[in-house]
Parts: C-alpha cells; sequence; structure tokens
C-alpha cells in the first residue's frame, strides 16, 4: 500500500497521519510519565500503542468506512484489532521486561487485563499474545524504522518498588494521551478548551482571602478559637518537606477548610500541580466539592457516581 497510512479520519473528511499520531502521543506520554520517573516507558507506550493500524487490513478499513469511530476496537464488523501488535512488538524488543509495556499497550481500548483468568478467557493478555499474526500484519505495513528501532527505555523501578504500580501509572499516561492527541484531531474546538487551567499558586490567594472574611465573620467562641487554631497549624505544617501528614479533629472542627489551606500551602510551597481529595461517601463528596467550588468555582473537578454530566458546562 503506497498511501500513507491513517489513524482517524474526521466527520469533514480529513485524515490524520498515523506517524503524527504515533509520536504526539508518545510525547504526550512521556510528558505525563516524567512526573513518575518513567519518561522513557511511556514515550515507547505511546509511540507503539497503535502499530497494528499499519495493517493493510485496518488501513482498507479506515478508507472505505464513514465510521468516525473506525479507530476504536470493538464487536463492530470490519474493525482491526490494533493493538495487539504493539504489545507484541513490545515483548520482542525488551523481552521479559517488555511485560511492563504489554499491558497499558494491549489494554489501551479495553482495559488492563488480567494475565490469566477464567473469566476472561481469550481476553486474558497471555492469550492475547499468542496471536503473533498481528504484528507480522502490522509489519506488511512499513512501520517507519525510527518508530521500530526507537531506543529503549533505561529507566528502572526503584529497589522495592512495584512493578504493578509503574504499569497502572503508563496505562493511565498512554490511555490519556491516545485520547488527548485523537481528540486534538477530531475536535479541535474542544481540545482548545482543556487549556489555561488555573494554577494552584493563583487559587491560594482566592482561598486565603475566602478565610480572612470567613474568620472576620465569625463570633469569638470557643469552638470558632479552636478551628483557627487547627488552621494556623496546618497552614505552619504545611511549610514541612512532602511526606504522609496526617489531621484528626472532631467533627465540627474545621477539617475540610484547615484540611484545604495545607493542602494548597503545600503544593505552593514544593511546586505540586494538583489537590485531589479521595472521600467515602458521594454525600460527603458532594458537600466538599460545593464548598471548594464556593472559594474556587470552575477550577474544581467532581468526580463521583452520582455527578449529573448532563449540564454542557460540565462536559469540559
Amino acid at each position: 500500500m503506497n498511501q500513507e497510512p491513517i489513524a482517524h479520519t474526521s466527520e469533514d473528511g480529513r485524515r490524520q497521519p498515523l506517524y503524527d499520531h504515533l509520536t504526539g502521543t508518545a510525547k504526550q506520554a512521556a510528558e505525563m510519565a516524567a512526573e513518575f520517573g518513567c519518561a522513557e516507558w511511556g514515550y515507547l507506550a505511546g509511540l507503539w500503542h497503535d502499530l497494528g493500524k499499519f495493517s493493510p487490513d485496518f488501513q482498507r478499513y479506515i478508507r472505505a468506512t464513514s465510521d468516525t469511530e473506525a479507530h476504536i476496537e470493538g464487536s463492530k464488523v470490519g474493525r482491526v484489532d490494533h493493538s495487539t501488535a504493539g504489545a507484541l512488538y513490545a515483548l520482542e524488543q525488551l523481552k521479559i521486561a517488555g511485560r511492563i509495556l504489554t499491558y497499558p499497550i494491549a489494554g489501551h481500548h479495553a482495559g488492563l487485563a488480567d494475565w490469566e483468568s477464567d473469566t476472561t478467557g481469550g481476553a486474558a493478555l497471555s492469550q492475547r499474545l499468542r496471536l503473533t499474526d498481528k504484528l507480522a500484519a502490522a509489519r506488511e505495513g512499513n512501520i517507519p524504522p525510527d518508530i521500530l528501532n526507537h531506543s529503549l527505555p533505561t529507566e528502572r523501578p526503584k529497589p522495592g518498588a512495584d512493578p504493578a504500580h509503574w504499569i497502572r501509572l503508563l496505562f493511565s499516561c498512554v490511555v490519556d494521551a491516545d485520547f488527548l492527541d485523537t481528540e486534538a484531531f477530531l475536535k479541535p474546538d474542544k481540545a482548545a478548551s482543556r487549556e489555561n487551567y488555573q494554577e494552584l499558586s493563583n487559587l491560594l490567594p482566592l482561598f486565603s482571602d475566602y478565610m480572612r472574611k470567613k474568620q472576620a465573620n465569625a463570633r469569638n467562641t470557643k469552638v470558632n478559637r479552636i478551628r483557627a487554631e487547627v488552621l494556623l497549624r496546618c497552614i505552619a505544617k504545611a511549610a514541612e518537606p512532602p511526606g504522609i501528614y496526617t489531621l484528626t479533629v472532631p467533627t465540627g472542627g474545621g477539617k475540610t477548610l484547615s484540611s484545604l489551606a495545607f493542602a494548597l500551602h503545600h503544593a505552593v510551597k514544593h511546586n505540586k500541580r494538583r489537590v485531589i481529595y479521595i472521600i467515602p461517601y458521594t454525600s460527603i463528596i458532594e458537600q466538599t466539592a460545593d464548598q471548594f467550588r464556593t472559594i474556587m468555582g470552575e477550577a474544581v473537578i467532581e468526580h463521583q457516581s452520582n455527578l449529573d454530566v448532563s449540564d454542557e458546562r460540565k462536559d469540559s
């Protein structure tokens, strides 16, 4: 096939070159994975995640169909397994260490698979890696040498680190990078709306101003004096080195706002990029998210099972 391989087709007939998609996904995955010390692994996961799209079968299908989701694997007639090839190639190049990449590459559409499982059967990763014809088919598409021969990673998990943790992180990186690169091509307007997030250094003054006004209007009671003391201690502790901290305060003692004070001050002090709250019970999540939105507006992203996403403002 002499035509340039493509990865996606848009509703208006545009075509994204497969090479651009692989290298674009690789760059974004590497940037994300650098936060965890595995940028080189992230780059390869992104670079090889769609090797199967080089296969003549996939290229014939995506060029002939009007299905704008032809790039998504699934049971729909004609859709081609394009994730197994990259997993096989990672194993071929990295041997046993390649298993770190086989999981996120093979699972970037369907999710992380079990290695062996009575319930997943043929979907188990060990079974999929027996489908060597998938890699052979991809190679028929004349994969560019710089994709196949990219330097192998030198990074290694630290002694005592759990490789499964790396696998999950890499999976998250390659899935996000794949989605974002695809979205940038198919829906550039929506992709542009993801920019210009508020920095935590801009949110901290909003929080501090809110707390000053709240305390100025608070009555001089014993409970409020205790709340103020808890707040000051949390802010003081935020200057200490990153680690594990606990906050034990009775109900009504101001834990929600004091913990946010610690989180914002600590994050700004140590150049952290996100504050993530993980809370049991959806009712408490909703209350906390509402409280934080009162202070920081749209900078708060709420994610829980009861969230109503019918509001288009929540779709970005």
